[in-house]
């Protein structure tokens, strides 16, 4: 746990008792604070009884005696309204703040010399991927790691900060938009596309709350910026604009957005070479370069990234081709930005390409579960928007593809494109219906649950021979059957497993 100090003595509303909410607490009352605890639910209220933390309707307190709220990320900010805890934390001259920023204001409190270094990441999509990559490849390369955040361990629960540490935080729109000082040491923005405009009042609220991880940064720090949509790019040029460095990260000559002159339905900046995947045995692989600076990566530099390879200037290029784990451009643009964040904190060339080369994957994100014969199951259940799924179906030449769920606004109609790399499609939950008539021609059928679909894919794959790639990328959220995405990503595995595949194991 990471004690927050600064409200010694003083009391201090938490609203929001799941993981965030609960661990916040904790952290402050190490810290000398003095937490009254408030949730809407039952069960949250009777977690924080029984850990002997102050319960109190906040509906009757008396605001005023407040130091701060510290609001869960799942309670509304700002839109569609504000929760009432924040209109009653405004009217009393409240601070409403989160975790991540409490956790900034516990490493601020330390000597200069004792604190540790942050890494933080941020992203509509890719953003899990790139956290445990990073956190794997400095692993690796021998340092004290210490990685959650949005992914696995809530950052109040990592353990306390010592000097030679390094966190390495995943961060969502809803906890950014809490935070006040938070300024790590390297910040990665990896891309921007629409999601969460409910919470955010729009594409300009969500597009604002992803830029606050560049807003405290020192001027010494390390800023990657993915500038494959144009709304990075503005991000970045925006940075520039304030004589801030910033290293640009992109896949290809980005293409025009919806709304820059370009077609709604696009490949993200990516030639139809650029998608195929990264197996050596169906494509030559093209490369990424990451150019000025070399190391550490700060500065005005540009990397390009595409399956396959990263070449750098002023040094060997480094073949990705035998990193499994890592296919597809997408993965390539993941690579690139945890060697240059490794290289910006001291990391070997050598030690960082081999942390690279020897990832295993993140769970429930183009994790190879098994095969049978030749035909192998991905699990991409983190796949939650047409954006995510379009990464894992640009992976692959041909693909029997699992999809459907709650479906987020524009449904599949974004991935046209690809459509022809969908040797048959198998739909499941509420975007069924949907997602057929999307799909017109491409070859499809409704089968409403996992275990059905991937009976459905095995059966077809085995008869198509030779290797095929049975695919769950959803391209929706699980909540319709699912509490979460990780749950779905399970019945997948278990579906795979019962039919007899042989589980992946790391080579």
């Amino acid at each position: 746990m990471i004690p927050v100090p600064g409200f010694e003595n003083r009391r201090v509303a938490v609203f929001g008792l799941g993981r965030s909410g609960i661990t916040a607490a904790r952290a402050l009352q190490a810290g000398g604070a003095v937490p009254i605890l408030w949730d809407d639910g039952v069960s949250g209220r009777m977690q924080a009884e029984a850990e002997g933390f102050p319960v109190e309707d906040l509906t009757a307190a008396d605001w005023s005696g407040f130091a701060a709220l510290v609001l869960s990320p799942g309670a509304p900010l700002t839109h569609p309204k504000p929760h009432w805890t924040v209109d009653r934390a405004r009217d009393a001259g409240v601070p409403v703040i989160g975790d991540v920023e409490l956790f900034a204001r516990a490493v601020a409190a330390l000597p200069e010399g004792q604190r540790p270094r942050v890494v933080a990441v941020t992203g509509t999509n890719g953003k899990s991927t790139t956290t445990a990559l990073i956190g794997w490849v400095l692993k690796q390369a021998g340092l004290t790691v210490h990685v959650g955040g949005n992914i696995g361990i809530g950052v109040l629960a990592l353990p306390a900060p010592t000097p030679e540490a390094v966190y390495v935080i995943e961060v969502s729109s809803y906890q950014l938009d809490l935070t006040t000082t938070f300024a790590p040491d390297v910040a990665i923005l990896t891309n921007i596309s629409p999601d969460h405009l409910d919470r955010h009042g729009g594409m300009e609220g969500y597009v604002a709350a992803k830029r606050r991880i560049f807003q405290a940064q020192r001027p010494d720090a390390t800023a990657l910026v993915g500038v494959d949509e144009r709304w990075g790019r503005e991000i970045l040029a925006g940075l520039r604009a304030d004589g801030r460095s910033a290293v640009e990260v992109r896949t290809a000559s980005p293409s025009p957005l919806a709304g820059e002159g370009g077609p709604k339905g696009r490949m993200g900046g990516l030639s139809e070479q650029d998608a195929l995947p990264a197996d050596p045995s169906q494509t030559a692989p093209p490369s990424v370069s990451l150019r000025k600076p070399p190391s550490p990566a700060r500065g005005e530099g540009i990397v390009r990234a595409a399956p396959g390879r990263i070449e750098i200037d002023e040094g060997p290029g480094i073949d990705l081709s035998t990193a499994r784990s890592l296919p597809g451009r997408h993965n390539a643009q993941n690579a690139a930005f945890a060697y240059a964040t490794a290289r910006a904190l001291g990391v070997s060339h050598d030690a960082a390409v081999e942390g690279l080369l020897t990832f295993p994957g993140l769970a429930h994100r183009m994790e190879a579960i098994g095969h049978i014969g030749p035909v192998r199951f991905i699990n991409d259940s983190k796949a939650t928007n047409a954006d995510a799924a379009r990464q894992a179906l640009s992976s692959y030449p041909s693909v029997f593809w699992i999809a459907g769920g709650r479906a987020k606004d524009g449904g599949i109609d974004d991935l046209a494109d690809l459509f022809p790399r969908i040797a048959r499609a198998y739909l499941i939950g509420e975007a069924a219906d949907a997602f057929a008539a999307a799909l017109g021609d491409t070859p499809h059928q409704i089968v409403h649950t996992i275990d059905a679909a991937v009976a459905a894919a095995a059966r077809d794959a085995a008869s198509a021979g030779g290797p095929q790639i049975v695919l769950l990328s959803p391209a929706c959220a699980s909540f319709d059957q699912y509490p979460d995405f990780e749950a779905r990503g399970e019945a997948f595995r278990a579906a795979a497993l019962n039919l007899g595949a042989t589980p992946e194991t790391a080579s």
